[in-house]
Protein backbone atom coordinates (compact mmCIF):
# COMPACT_ATOMS: atom_id res chain seq x y z
CA UNK A 1 0.00 0.00 0.00
CA UNK A 2 1.35 3.26 -1.24
CA UNK A 3 1.94 6.05 1.78
CA UNK A 4 0.30 9.63 1.13
CA UNK A 5 2.89 12.69 0.17
CA UNK A 6 2.48 14.43 3.45
CA UNK A 7 3.95 17.59 1.96
CA UNK A 8 0.74 17.98 -0.20
CA UNK A 9 -2.09 19.14 1.15
CA UNK A 10 -5.52 17.22 1.34
CA UNK A 11 -8.03 18.49 -1.54
CA UNK A 12 -11.71 17.15 -2.51
CA UNK A 13 -12.87 18.43 -5.13
CA UNK A 14 -15.79 17.35 -7.51
CA UNK A 15 -15.84 17.49 -11.66
CA UNK A 16 -18.82 17.90 -14.08
CA UNK A 17 -19.27 17.48 -17.88
CA UNK A 18 -21.71 19.04 -18.21
CA UNK A 19 -24.11 16.58 -18.56
CA UNK A 20 -27.66 18.10 -19.41
CA UNK A 21 -29.72 17.52 -16.69
CA UNK A 22 -33.71 17.86 -15.83
CA UNK A 23 -36.16 19.42 -13.83
CA UNK A 24 -38.12 17.37 -11.15
CA UNK A 25 -40.82 16.04 -13.38
CA UNK A 26 -38.07 15.16 -16.11
CA UNK A 27 -38.80 17.79 -18.39
CA UNK A 28 -34.23 17.82 -20.14
CA UNK A 29 -33.10 21.57 -19.73
CA UNK A 30 -32.56 23.38 -22.55
CA UNK A 31 -28.99 24.08 -23.31
CA UNK A 32 -28.08 27.46 -22.23
CA UNK A 33 -30.49 26.58 -18.80
CA UNK A 34 -28.45 23.43 -18.52
CA UNK A 35 -24.84 25.96 -18.42
CA UNK A 36 -26.84 28.73 -15.96
CA UNK A 37 -27.23 24.67 -13.84
CA UNK A 38 -23.43 24.40 -13.75
CA UNK A 39 -22.65 28.19 -12.37
CA UNK A 40 -25.16 27.25 -9.42
CA UNK A 41 -23.40 24.06 -8.88
CA UNK A 42 -19.87 25.85 -8.15
CA UNK A 43 -21.62 27.76 -6.29
CA UNK A 44 -22.97 25.55 -3.58
CA UNK A 45 -19.18 23.87 -4.32
CA UNK A 46 -17.87 26.60 -2.55
CA UNK A 47 -20.41 27.35 -0.06
CA UNK A 48 -20.35 23.31 0.96
CA UNK A 49 -16.79 23.56 1.58
CA UNK A 50 -15.07 22.11 -0.88
CA UNK A 51 -11.84 22.43 -2.63
CA UNK A 52 -12.09 22.42 -5.83
CA UNK A 53 -14.64 22.70 -8.80
CA UNK A 54 -14.04 21.99 -12.70
CA UNK A 55 -15.54 21.50 -15.78
CA UNK A 56 -14.58 19.10 -18.73
CA UNK A 57 -14.80 20.35 -22.11
CA UNK A 58 -17.05 17.84 -24.32
CA UNK A 59 -18.65 18.86 -27.91
CA UNK A 60 -21.77 16.70 -27.84
CA UNK A 61 -25.63 17.47 -27.74
CA UNK A 62 -25.79 15.22 -24.52
CA UNK A 63 -22.82 17.48 -22.90
CA UNK A 64 -22.98 20.77 -24.57
CA UNK A 65 -19.70 22.41 -22.24
CA UNK A 66 -17.43 23.55 -25.30
CA UNK A 67 -16.14 26.59 -23.29
CA UNK A 68 -15.59 25.61 -19.85
CA UNK A 69 -13.49 28.30 -19.12
CA UNK A 70 -16.15 31.00 -19.74
CA UNK A 71 -18.10 29.26 -17.13
CA UNK A 72 -15.78 29.02 -14.51
CA UNK A 73 -14.87 32.66 -15.10
CA UNK A 74 -18.75 33.01 -14.28
CA UNK A 75 -18.50 30.94 -10.63
CA UNK A 76 -15.29 33.02 -9.90
CA UNK A 77 -17.17 36.28 -9.60
CA UNK A 78 -19.65 34.36 -7.14
CA UNK A 79 -16.92 32.75 -5.64
CA UNK A 80 -14.08 33.96 -3.17
CA UNK A 81 -12.66 31.08 -1.86
CA UNK A 82 -13.12 27.48 -4.08
CA UNK A 83 -10.35 26.67 -6.66
CA UNK A 84 -12.11 26.38 -10.66
CA UNK A 85 -10.21 24.43 -13.29
CA UNK A 86 -10.58 22.53 -16.06
CA UNK A 87 -11.49 18.62 -15.94
CA UNK A 88 -10.19 18.21 -18.90
CA UNK A 89 -9.21 20.18 -21.45
CA UNK A 90 -8.22 18.46 -24.80
CA UNK A 91 -4.86 20.20 -25.49
CA UNK A 92 -4.29 17.72 -28.33
CA UNK A 93 -7.57 19.65 -30.61
CA UNK A 94 -6.35 23.09 -29.11
CA UNK A 95 -4.04 25.77 -29.22
CA UNK A 96 -1.40 25.11 -26.00
CA UNK A 97 -1.15 29.16 -26.32
CA UNK A 98 -5.01 30.09 -25.74
CA UNK A 99 -5.22 27.62 -23.73
CA UNK A 100 -2.93 29.16 -21.26
CA UNK A 101 -4.30 32.52 -21.81
CA UNK A 102 -7.57 31.39 -21.33
CA UNK A 103 -6.42 30.08 -17.60
CA UNK A 104 -4.29 32.44 -16.92
CA UNK A 105 -6.69 35.13 -16.80
CA UNK A 106 -9.09 33.07 -15.23
CA UNK A 107 -6.33 33.19 -12.68
CA UNK A 108 -6.50 36.75 -12.35
CA UNK A 109 -10.35 37.16 -12.49
CA UNK A 110 -10.04 34.28 -9.47
CA UNK A 111 -8.04 35.76 -7.68
CA UNK A 112 -5.29 32.95 -8.04
CA UNK A 113 -7.64 30.11 -8.27
CA UNK A 114 -6.71 28.69 -11.27
CA UNK A 115 -5.79 25.41 -12.59
CA UNK A 116 -5.81 22.97 -15.84
CA UNK A 117 -5.89 19.60 -16.35
CA UNK A 118 -4.34 18.74 -19.86
CA UNK A 119 -5.46 15.54 -21.65
CA UNK A 120 -5.73 13.95 -24.97
CA UNK A 121 -9.57 13.48 -24.80
CA UNK A 122 -11.14 10.27 -24.47
CA UNK A 123 -13.87 11.48 -26.76
CA UNK A 124 -12.84 12.66 -29.58
CA UNK A 125 -15.52 14.86 -31.17
CA UNK A 126 -13.26 17.97 -31.12
CA UNK A 127 -10.80 16.45 -33.67
CA UNK A 128 -13.04 16.86 -36.85
CA UNK A 129 -14.68 19.80 -35.35
CA UNK A 130 -11.57 21.65 -35.27
CA UNK A 131 -9.61 20.15 -38.01
CA UNK A 132 -7.09 17.30 -36.94
CA UNK A 133 -6.59 14.09 -38.15
CA UNK A 134 -7.14 11.27 -35.10
CA UNK A 135 -4.00 9.65 -37.24
CA UNK A 136 -1.66 12.57 -35.17
CA UNK A 137 -3.39 11.63 -31.73
CA UNK A 138 -0.27 10.91 -30.12
CA UNK A 139 1.75 13.02 -31.91
CA UNK A 140 -0.65 16.36 -31.50
CA UNK A 141 -0.80 16.06 -27.44
CA UNK A 142 3.18 15.24 -26.95
CA UNK A 143 4.17 18.44 -28.78
CA UNK A 144 1.60 20.97 -27.80
CA UNK A 145 2.15 19.45 -23.99
CA UNK A 146 6.04 20.36 -24.44
CA UNK A 147 5.17 23.41 -25.56
CA UNK A 148 2.27 23.81 -22.64
CA UNK A 149 5.59 23.27 -20.69
CA UNK A 150 7.30 25.99 -22.26
CA UNK A 151 5.10 28.36 -21.24
CA UNK A 152 4.30 27.73 -17.86
CA UNK A 153 7.33 29.52 -17.62
CA UNK A 154 5.95 32.53 -17.86
CA UNK A 155 8.91 33.72 -19.77
CA UNK A 156 9.62 34.40 -23.80
CA UNK A 157 8.90 30.87 -25.63
CA UNK A 158 11.36 29.81 -28.49
CA UNK A 159 9.46 26.54 -29.67
CA UNK A 160 9.15 24.55 -32.62
CA UNK A 161 7.27 21.58 -34.23
CA UNK A 162 4.68 20.43 -36.63
CA UNK A 163 1.29 21.20 -34.98
CA UNK A 164 1.37 24.96 -34.92
CA UNK A 165 3.52 27.86 -36.46
CA UNK A 166 7.04 28.08 -34.31
CA UNK A 167 7.43 30.90 -31.40
CA UNK A 168 10.83 32.73 -31.94
CA UNK A 169 11.08 33.77 -28.32
CA UNK A 170 8.09 35.37 -28.10
CA UNK A 171 6.35 36.47 -24.82
CA UNK A 172 2.60 35.34 -23.70
CA UNK A 173 0.36 37.30 -21.74
CA UNK A 174 -1.37 37.64 -19.02
CA UNK A 175 1.23 36.24 -17.11
CA UNK A 176 -0.21 34.85 -13.33
CA UNK A 177 0.65 36.32 -9.48
CA UNK A 178 2.02 33.02 -8.75
CA UNK A 179 4.48 32.85 -11.96
CA UNK A 180 3.42 29.18 -12.49
CA UNK A 181 -0.03 28.25 -13.14
CA UNK A 182 -0.96 24.79 -11.25
CA UNK A 183 -0.72 21.87 -14.28
CA UNK A 184 -1.89 18.31 -14.24
CA UNK A 185 -2.27 15.88 -16.71
CA UNK A 186 -4.95 13.30 -16.85
CA UNK A 187 -4.09 9.47 -17.51
CA UNK A 188 -6.25 7.02 -17.95
CA UNK A 189 -3.98 3.99 -17.71
CA UNK A 190 -0.76 4.30 -19.75
CA UNK A 191 2.83 3.93 -18.21
CA UNK A 192 3.73 6.67 -21.03
CA UNK A 193 1.20 9.08 -20.42
CA UNK A 194 2.46 8.87 -16.89
CA UNK A 195 5.97 9.07 -17.54
CA UNK A 196 5.04 12.26 -19.81
CA UNK A 197 3.58 14.06 -17.00
CA UNK A 198 6.62 13.65 -14.82
CA UNK A 199 8.97 14.55 -17.52
CA UNK A 200 7.74 18.18 -17.66
CA UNK A 201 7.01 18.26 -13.96
CA UNK A 202 3.03 18.31 -13.78
CA UNK A 203 1.36 17.00 -11.42
CA UNK A 204 -0.41 13.86 -12.13
CA UNK A 205 -4.30 13.11 -11.92
CA UNK A 206 -5.39 8.97 -12.49
CA UNK A 207 -8.68 8.97 -14.11
CA UNK A 208 -10.43 5.85 -12.74
CA UNK A 209 -13.86 5.37 -14.49
CA UNK A 210 -14.18 1.82 -13.27
CA UNK A 211 -12.77 -1.20 -12.42
CA UNK A 212 -10.90 -1.98 -8.93
CA UNK A 213 -8.59 1.31 -8.24
CA UNK A 214 -5.54 -0.82 -6.86
CA UNK A 215 -4.74 -1.79 -10.34
CA UNK A 216 -3.30 2.00 -10.52
CA UNK A 217 -0.98 1.27 -7.57
CA UNK A 218 1.73 0.40 -10.44
CA UNK A 219 0.97 4.06 -12.06
CA UNK A 220 1.12 5.70 -9.01
CA UNK A 221 4.52 4.36 -8.06
CA UNK A 222 5.88 5.23 -11.39
CA UNK A 223 5.33 8.50 -11.05
CA UNK A 224 6.93 8.90 -7.86
CA UNK A 225 9.32 7.35 -9.11
CA UNK A 226 9.85 9.23 -12.49
CA UNK A 227 9.34 12.67 -11.10
CA UNK A 228 12.02 12.07 -9.04
CA UNK A 229 14.51 10.88 -11.54
CA UNK A 230 13.56 13.90 -13.63
CA UNK A 231 14.65 16.31 -11.04
CA UNK A 232 11.36 18.14 -9.98
CA UNK A 233 11.11 16.49 -6.25
CA UNK A 234 7.67 15.56 -5.00
CA UNK A 235 4.37 16.12 -6.70
CA UNK A 236 0.39 15.55 -6.08
CA UNK A 237 -1.34 12.88 -7.12
CA UNK A 238 -5.14 12.42 -7.85
CA UNK A 239 -7.93 10.72 -8.48
CA UNK A 240 -10.88 11.26 -10.57
CA UNK A 241 -13.91 8.85 -10.34
CA UNK A 242 -17.59 9.11 -10.94
CA UNK A 243 -20.11 8.91 -7.73
CA UNK A 244 -23.21 9.80 -6.07
CA UNK A 245 -24.08 10.52 -2.77
CA UNK A 246 -27.46 10.49 -0.83
CA UNK A 247 -28.70 10.00 2.54
CA UNK A 248 -28.43 6.32 2.40
CA UNK A 249 -26.61 3.30 0.72
CA UNK A 250 -30.06 2.22 -0.35
CA UNK A 251 -31.31 5.83 -1.93
CA UNK A 252 -27.85 6.51 -3.24
CA UNK A 253 -27.87 3.28 -5.23
CA UNK A 254 -31.52 3.31 -6.69
CA UNK A 255 -31.29 7.39 -7.65
CA UNK A 256 -27.70 6.69 -9.45
CA UNK A 257 -28.72 3.45 -11.30
CA UNK A 258 -31.17 4.12 -14.36
CA UNK A 259 -28.69 6.77 -15.45
CA UNK A 260 -25.97 5.00 -14.85
CA UNK A 261 -27.36 2.07 -16.84
CA UNK A 262 -28.45 4.57 -19.95
CA UNK A 263 -25.18 5.69 -19.93
CA UNK A 264 -23.09 2.24 -19.46
CA UNK A 265 -25.18 1.42 -22.85
CA UNK A 266 -24.84 4.32 -24.60
CA UNK A 267 -20.84 3.51 -24.29
CA UNK A 268 -21.47 0.20 -25.14
CA UNK A 269 -21.62 1.10 -28.83
CA UNK A 270 -19.87 4.15 -28.76
CA UNK A 271 -16.16 3.05 -26.41
CA UNK A 272 -16.77 -0.96 -26.61
CA UNK A 273 -17.55 -0.82 -22.71
CA UNK A 274 -18.86 -4.44 -21.95
CA UNK A 275 -22.72 -4.78 -21.41
CA UNK A 276 -23.94 -3.33 -18.24
CA UNK A 277 -26.02 -5.23 -15.69
CA UNK A 278 -27.85 -4.92 -12.23
CA UNK A 279 -25.21 -7.62 -10.73
CA UNK A 280 -22.17 -5.77 -12.26
CA UNK A 281 -23.29 -2.44 -11.37
CA UNK A 282 -23.09 -3.44 -7.58
CA UNK A 283 -20.07 -4.98 -7.68
CA UNK A 284 -18.64 -2.07 -8.86
CA UNK A 285 -20.01 -0.25 -6.24
CA UNK A 286 -18.63 -2.63 -3.91
CA UNK A 287 -15.22 -3.11 -5.50
CA UNK A 288 -14.56 -0.78 -8.06
CA UNK A 289 -14.37 2.64 -8.61
CA UNK A 290 -17.91 3.79 -8.74
CA UNK A 291 -18.55 5.51 -5.03
CA UNK A 292 -22.05 5.58 -4.33
CA UNK A 293 -23.61 5.99 -1.17
CA UNK A 294 -24.41 7.36 1.73
CA UNK A 295 -21.73 10.01 3.26
CA UNK A 296 -20.14 7.07 5.39
CA UNK A 297 -19.77 5.04 2.95
CA UNK A 298 -18.64 7.08 0.11
CA UNK A 299 -15.79 8.68 2.28
CA UNK A 300 -14.74 5.78 3.51
CA UNK A 301 -14.07 3.97 0.08
CA UNK A 302 -12.46 7.53 -1.03
CA UNK A 303 -9.99 7.24 1.40
CA UNK A 304 -9.18 3.76 0.89
CA UNK A 305 -8.30 4.38 -2.80
CA UNK A 306 -6.66 7.91 -1.83
CA UNK A 307 -4.31 6.13 1.05
CA UNK A 308 -3.76 3.06 -1.39
CA UNK A 309 -2.57 4.96 -3.99
CA UNK A 310 -0.55 7.33 -2.24
CA UNK A 311 -3.21 10.14 -3.59
CA UNK A 312 -3.95 13.44 -1.90
CA UNK A 313 -6.54 14.96 -3.57
CA UNK A 314 -10.12 13.36 -4.92
CA UNK A 315 -12.42 15.25 -7.75
CA UNK A 316 -15.76 13.12 -7.51
CA UNK A 317 -17.72 13.20 -11.66
CA UNK A 318 -20.94 13.90 -10.45
CA UNK A 319 -24.16 13.27 -11.66
CA UNK A 320 -24.64 11.96 -14.99
CA UNK A 321 -27.39 12.80 -17.29
CA UNK A 322 -30.70 13.25 -17.08
CA UNK A 323 -30.09 13.07 -13.82
CA UNK A 324 -32.72 15.73 -11.88
CA UNK A 325 -30.98 19.09 -10.98
CA UNK A 326 -32.38 18.82 -7.09
CA UNK A 327 -30.38 15.26 -6.74
CA UNK A 328 -27.07 16.58 -8.40
CA UNK A 329 -27.67 19.90 -6.04
CA UNK A 330 -28.09 17.46 -2.39
CA UNK A 331 -25.05 15.26 -3.93
CA UNK A 332 -22.94 18.55 -4.11
CA UNK A 333 -24.09 19.37 -0.65
CA UNK A 334 -23.44 16.64 0.95
CA UNK A 335 -20.47 15.45 -0.74
CA UNK A 336 -19.08 18.85 0.72
CA UNK A 337 -20.56 19.34 4.20
CA UNK A 338 -20.40 15.93 5.19
CA UNK A 339 -18.26 13.72 3.05
CA UNK A 340 -15.52 15.74 2.46
CA UNK A 341 -14.96 16.28 6.17
CA UNK A 342 -15.23 12.62 6.65
CA UNK A 343 -12.45 11.85 4.72
CA UNK A 344 -10.12 13.82 5.99
CA UNK A 345 -10.59 12.53 9.60
CA UNK A 346 -9.99 8.65 7.69
CA UNK A 347 -6.59 10.27 6.32
CA UNK A 348 -5.80 11.94 9.60
CA UNK A 349 -6.36 8.76 11.96
CA UNK A 350 -7.07 5.87 10.07
CA UNK A 351 -10.55 3.90 9.70
CA UNK A 352 -9.12 0.50 11.40
CA UNK A 353 -11.93 1.61 13.97
CA UNK A 354 -14.55 1.46 11.40
CA UNK A 355 -13.33 -1.63 10.30
CA UNK A 356 -13.57 -3.43 13.22
CA UNK A 357 -17.08 -2.25 13.46
CA UNK A 358 -18.41 -3.41 10.71
CA UNK A 359 -16.77 -6.91 10.99
CA UNK A 360 -18.44 -6.82 14.27
CA UNK A 361 -21.54 -6.56 12.68
CA UNK A 362 -21.13 -8.63 9.96
CA UNK A 363 -21.30 -5.63 7.49
CA UNK A 364 -19.26 -5.94 3.82
CA UNK A 365 -16.03 -3.88 4.34
CA UNK A 366 -16.84 -1.55 1.59
CA UNK A 367 -20.78 -0.64 2.16
CA UNK A 368 -22.33 -0.05 5.59
CA UNK A 369 -26.24 -0.78 4.66
CA UNK A 370 -27.48 -2.98 2.27
CA UNK A 371 -27.61 -1.98 -1.33
CA UNK A 372 -30.57 -3.60 -2.68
Amino acid sequence: MAKAQDTHPIVIGIDSFGDITSDDAGRPFDQPENIRALVEEGVLADESGLDFFGLGEHHIEEMPLSAPDLVLATVAARTSRIRLGSAVTVLSSDDPVRVFQRYATLDALSNGRAEVILGRGSSKESFPLFGFDLADYERLFEEKLELFAALRSEQPVTWSGTTRAPLPGLPVFPRTASGALPTWVGVGGSPSSVARAARYGFNLMLAIIGGNPARMTRLAELFRQSITQFGFGSRPIGVHSPGHVAATDEQAVEEFWPFYETFMLEARYQRGFPPITRELYEHELEYGSLYVGSPETVARRIAKTMRLLGATRFDLKYGMGPMPHSQIMENIRLFGTEVAPLIRGHLAHGDTAHRRQDARAGVPAERSTPTT
